[in-house]
């Protein structure tokens, strides 16, 4: 699976696609969950915008998401924080 919980902080390994057309979550492949971005990988400015992203995917702040490894890598681990709201094409994943 590409997401557990550890209380109410969701945790999910992704794969990310720089320099794609659209920003979008392009589904799963394996055990990540892949995401594309229009951003380019350089001076962190992927990570930026994966953050911004999922912030407005998850309804939370910023600051609520950590990349918990993988900064410069496509493989990350991410982490969130009480997350509002499960984005339409994950509802795969159940808040508890």
């Amino acid at each position: 699976m590409f997401f557990h919980w550890v209380g109410k902080q969701l945790y999910l390994d992704c794969r990310v696609q720089p320099k794609s057309n659209e920003s979008s979550i392009a589904g799963v492949i394996g055990d990540n969950l892949k995401i594309r971005l229009t951003a380019a990988p350089s001076d962190g400015k992927a990570n930026k915008q994966l953050i911004r992203f999922l912030s407005k995917q998850f309804q939370v702040k910023q600051s609520a998401i950590t990349i918990v490894s993988g900064h410069t890598s496509r493989l990350k681990r991410l982490c969130i924080d009480h997350p509002n709201s499960i984005p339409e094409s994950l509802k795969i994943i159940q808040v508890s």
